[in-house]
């Protein structure tokens, strides 16, 4: 009886100690029970569960400017090993115009002891998401963390440059929180009132609190579990929009048409046709009989002719940048042969325009952020622009400010959506093509000869085509030539790890217009398994270590694809001498309609010491890039097929071995 007293004391005086030096630091109570609870709430096989995650956002507008402060409080219990492996290293990521300020932490741990990060703890680093999206991101590790104790942490966002008057609030996490609560000071704006809008769940009104704010709390959200090939998250996971609109909202039909009348005419001076323009017009397309060919020739001169400001690979030093002024107008653009890549898109529209194209801007959804919804009437989702012009009944679209992005192609987060086109009198929805998989084509060949004790050792070039070499120019157009070289044999050591790469070289990584090409010569030792006189050998060179694409045998969201894509292998190799094939037979081919289609073909010279092994496979064909989570089974055993056909194994005797099965 004495023990159980004793021990509530201690309680009692863990949460005086807590809630005292709380008070002090402003941090808020903790409840003993919290620190006790030996298992999570919300999902229970949780590693860690938030308990809860407070933001209150406060918006401040002089009429010129916006200002918008965010102020996040986060609680968190850790119940696991892996929970104190993922939640003791926190990143607050940001980007753009935003600052991170106040940053507090502490951890608590399951017998009250406080231990509180220091502010030398704190450090900025960059962060790459996938893509090759770079962020910045606070990171710290709080102390003392283990099984059973809480963390929490704190800290202050600050923007000064937030134009566009939208709130974006991310509900689910990648753990469950027991509760979270939104509080928001809304903007007061003459004639507009704030709006909610929730996606993939639902949010409760919001209420107004004496202080001004007014705030909403969410209960038992489950966490968000990340899996391969998911759609983006705005349109996966939980989240809500604050934005403000007119007081009389319209429908989404009119809203449309009065946006794209608009944007329009906030444009109409970044088109304008002079005299300039039509006689470089006239010049660029003299050459030039049908509509493709005049296209052709304003979208080439717009590329390599007018340098891109925001291009990496643009050769304008920072000091050549700062002595630029703003272009006005296409003319001006023209003038200086540069500009951002607005001033270019605009230029290209211009110069169409006075070549007797109807030319139009179009505002883009953009499927990296989320799939669009044009029932939600506003224009949050539609922030990306090109450049629409009619060709015969058509539209087809343009973006010339994308350096990498070849006449005919958009970049693959705007391919297969729906365009508004722009126009002062009927502005209307319009697809944008999406590139077939030929399109997108990763052509690998390599040249190789076998040693007897199974190494492999040889010359390899692989060509990126359309998306797949866009995506990695982009990604690399800021980096030296060591960083680029250093990138790729990380890349073939990520699935040949004993492979020695040399003579690397990368070509056309800043080109326009040219293939993007990596060639090296590679050595792998103990590529093939020798066992007595045979050699198993994987004929797949490019896909031997390549895990397969799926492992999980359930699905929870949809399954996308960023674009369809094909890939071409062409391998030879000379066998070892002595050394012939025994059982040389290749792997089924099948095609599933327009979607996919998978081919491999071995055959051996006359003289039988080559073998020359020849892949196919092309996915994504008819548009098809985004599946239901009920076809994922299915499509696990395309995957899985292609994986299975891809570690098909040859095998190879020496000539003075018995044959298989004596």
């Amino acid at each position: 009886m004495l023990k159980i007293v004793v021990l509530a004391a201690l309680s009692s005086l863990v949460v005086l100690c807590i809630g005292q030096q709380a008070k002090a630091d402003d941090w808020k109570p903790v409840d003993t029970s919290d620190l006790q609870m030996k298992t999570p709430v919300v999902e229970k096989d949780a590693d860690a569960e938030g308990i809860f995650w407070e933001r209150r956002v406060e918006d401040k507008w002089d009429g010129s400017q916006d200002q918008r402060i965010t102020r996040n409080y986060v609680r968190i219990k850790i119940f696991t090993d892996k929970g104190k492996e993922d939640y003791s290293t926190i990143d607050i990521e940001y980007e753009g115009s935003t600052s991170i300020g106040d940053i507090a932490g502490r951890t608590i741990k399951p017998d009250g002891t406080i231990l509180e990060l220091k502010k030398q703890d704190v450090f900025e680093r960059t962060l790459i998401k996938a893509g090759g999206l770079k962020l910045k991101a606070k990171s710290f590790a709080l102390p003392g963390v283990e099984p059973g104790a809480i963390i929490e942490y704190r800290w202050r966002e600050s923007d000064n440059n937030q134009a566009d008057f939208y709130v974006r609030l991310p509900i689910q996490r990648s753990i469950p929180y027991r509760l979270m609560k939104l509080s928001v000071k809304p903007l007061v704006i003459p004639d507009y009132v704030m709006r909610t809008q929730s996606f993939q769940g639902q949010i409760s009104p919001f209420v107004r609190d004496s202080d001004g704010f007014s705030t909403t709390i969410v209960e038992n959200v489950k966490a968000a579990h990340d899996e391969p090939d998911m759609p983006p998250d705005d349109s996966a996971k939980f989240w809500m929009l604050i934005y403000y609109d007119a007081a009389k909202k319209a429908t989404p039909e009119k809203f449309w048409a009065q946006f794209g009348k608009e944007r329009y005419e906030r444009w109409k001076s970044f088109m304008k046709v002079n005299d300039d323009v039509r006689s470089a017009a006239a010049k660029i397309t003299a050459d030039a009989a049908t509509a493709d060919q005049k296209l052709q020739r304003l979208f080439d001169f717009c590329r390599s002719k007018i340098k891109n400001v925001n291009n990496n690979a643009s050769g304008l030093t920072a000091e050549a940048k700062a002595k630029l002024k703003d272009n006005k107008t296409p003319a001006d653009t023209l003038k200086a042969g540069a500009g951002s890549g607005f001033d270019i898109d605009m230029l290209f529209l211009a110069l169409a325009t006075a070549a007797g194209f109807d030319a139009r801007p179009a505002s883009l959804p953009n499927r990296e952020r989320a799939f669009f919804q044009p029932g939600f009437a506003d224009g949050f989702f539609l922030r990306d622009y090109e450049v629409a012009v009619r060709v015969g009944s058509e539209w087809k679209f343009f973006d010339p400010a994308s350096s990498y992005v070849p006449f005919g192609m958009l970049r693959w987060q705007e391919e297969g959506e729906q365009a508004l086109i722009c126009d002062p009198k009927e502005s209307a929805f319009a697809p944008t093509p999406m590139s077939a998989p030929e399109k997108s084509l990763t052509n690998s060949t390599a040249n190789l000869k076998l040693e007897e004790d199974g190494t492999m050792e040889g010359d390899v070039t692989v060509t990126y085509t359309g998306h797949n070499a866009i995506v990695m120019k982009y990604d690399g157009d800021s980096d030296s030539a060591a960083e680029r070289e250093k990138k790729l044999i990380d890349a073939v050591k990520a699935h040949l790890s004993t492979a020695e790469v040399t003579d690397v070289h990368v070509e056309n990584a800043t080109d326009l217009d040219l293939p993007l090409v990596y060639k090296y010569h590679i050595r792998v030792p103990g590529y093939a398994q020798r066992t007595g006189k045979r050699l198993f050998l994987q004929a797949a060179f490019f896909r031997h270590g390549v895990q397969a694409r799926y492992t999980a045998t359930e699905r929870r969201y949809p399954i996308y694809y960023h674009y369809p894509w094909s890939e071409s292998d062409d391998v030879t190799i000379e066998l070892p001498a002595g050394y012939e094939l025994d059982h040389a037979d290749a792997p089924s081919p099948f095609k599933i309609g327009a979607t996919t289609e998978y081919n491999v073909a071995i055959q051996i010279s006359k003289d039988r010491k080559t073998l020359h092994y020849k892949r196919t496979f092309s996915f994504g064909g008819n548009n098809s890039i985004l599946f239901p989570a009920k076809v994922y089974p299915d499509l696990k055993k395309i995957f899985d097929a292609v994986h299975e056909s891809d570690e098909h194994t040859i095998t190879l005797k020496s000539a003075s071995a018995p044959a298989s099965g004596n």
